[in-house]
């Protein structure tokens, strides 16, 4: 199959790698003769896929910190001094001379070193549930099709069949969902990450739980004989992974009172900081994708004082999962990203807000082979507009797929019947790598 990515045609090889790994990248090119003259005549897309499975035994795996509401990016690593638009808010300086953010990022400040900023994001979806899903599928809403969320599309890509924990987990709230990949990639939800979630100990032993399951498998038979095949595979599905998960000793993951108290006060002691902390304890079990989530940041008025309060908690437990995962060597093969549904409006309006503006705004991310003290793009000397080097979401989506070693233009069923690419459009942001 040819496809075309950043301005070239594309050819798609797919090899798999049994369990006993008999069948290698190395081994396929020397079958094929092709040696490394045969590999080096292959795309960046062509390599991705022939060493799928490899990857998935090299354990990428994102962290999603997500800023539900839409952060300004006056108030965040945007910052305009002196500018009308800017407001109250100072720049201050930061680890890598030359980058400034805004003055309540203290914390993160001193983490920039692993931070690559795009200054320039750009969309035209300025409304909530709509910027929501673009920033979460890479995708408009559009019709019958129903994108999956992009945790779920990691779990689909870099999950391993056989993990006994979900693949997918989002911390204080619900993400979006996996659509047609299925329940398997469906986010598990954790609501308070100080404490451990609900019946994740078994009510009765392993093997009367397996009996009470192998009742239910045959009571669900004859509603699947008779046209109810797919509801019954999905509920399996969602009993075993259930199953798996509340007898596997890797739960206790999702237990904070274990780690030290200084640990946990590195983090701060509020819900987004020991949502930081469980998402690196997950990290370390093996989980491939966690969202952590802050709300609150559509700040239409009163925004000041509102940022005071939202922006220290996310500050300490960012800077925090940054230099622990650095010093754990868990960063060079973790993806964090940093961002929300959309930006804020230069113009502060008369209730000392500011309204939606995805016209112009701004992300970050670092780990795997993200360049940290980067930054790319930018706006005018107001925020108004983009100037350098705009960036569509589509863009961003197969930037996070180079990352974590998953093609873009790969595709999967959809729930109308026809073949969906992860990501449909757009280019890798080059730039973000160095």
């Amino acid at each position: 199959m040819e496809d075309t990515v950043n301005g070239q045609s594309q050819t798609w090889v797919n090899v798999r790698v049994n369990g006993a790994g008999a069948v290698s990248r190395r081994g396929f090119l020397r079958r094929m003769g092709a040696g490394a003259a045969g590999f080096a005549g292959l795309s960046w897309l062509d390599r991705l896929t022939l060493h799928a499975e490899e990857l998935r035994k090299a354990r990428k795996q994102c962290i999603l910190l997500w800023m539900a509401g839409g952060p300004s990016q006056f108030e965040t690593f945007d910052p305009k001094p002196g500018a009308e638009t800017q407001g109250p808010t100072r720049a201050i300086p930061t680890a890598v001379p030359g980058i400034t953010i805004a003055e309540h990022w203290q914390k993160t400040a001193g983490v920039t070193n692993e931070l690559a900023i795009i200054r320039s994001m750009t969309s035209k979806e300025g409304n909530h549930g709509r910027a929501t899903y673009l920033l979460h599928t890479g995708y408009a809403p559009s019709g019958g099709i129903v994108h999956p969320g992009f945790g779920s599309i990691v779990a689909n890509e870099l999950g391993q069949a056989d993990f006994d924990l979900p693949q997918f987990v989002s911390i204080q709230g619900e993400s979006v969902g996996p659509s047609f990949l299925g329940v398997q990639c469906a986010p598990f939800v954790v609501t308070d990450p100080n404490r451990p979630p609900d019946n994740l100990a078994a009510a009765v032993g392993a093997g009367r739980l397996q009996r009470r399951l192998s009742l239910l498998k045959e009571l669900e038979a004859s509603f699947a004989r008779n046209g109810g095949a797919d509801q019954v595979r999905d509920h399996e599905a969602l009993y075993d992974q259930t199953t798996h998960m509340i007898l596997s000793p890797r739960v206790k993951a999702f237990d904070l009172a274990v780690e030290p108290a200084t640990v946990r006060d590195a983090y701060g002691r509020n819900s987004f900081g020991q949502g930081c902390l469980m998402a690196r304890r997950l990290i370390e079990a093996g989980i491939t994708f966690v969202e952590v989530q802050s709300t609150g940041w559509d700040t239409h008025g009163n925004e000041l004082p509102t940022l005071k309060k939202l922006i220290p908690p996310v500050d300490q437990g960012m800077a925090a999962l940054l230099a622990d995962l650095r010093q754990r060597g868990l960063l060079d093969d973790t993806l964090v990203i940093w961002m929300g549904e959309f930006g804020r409006m230069p113009r502060i309006n008369l209730t000392s807000g500011r309204d939606h503006f995805p016209k112009a705004f701004n992300m970050a991310m670092a780990g795997c082979s993200v360049k940290g003290g980067n930054v790319i793009g930018a706006t005018d000397k107001l925020g108004t507009e983009v100037i350098e080097r705009p960036v569509l979401v589509a863009d961003l989506f197969c930037t996070f797929c180079q990352a974590l070693g998953i093609n873009p233009r790969k595709e999967n069923q959809s729930n109308v019947g026809r073949p969906i690419k992860i990501v449909e459009e757009g280019e890798t942001v080059k730039e973000v790598f160095g």
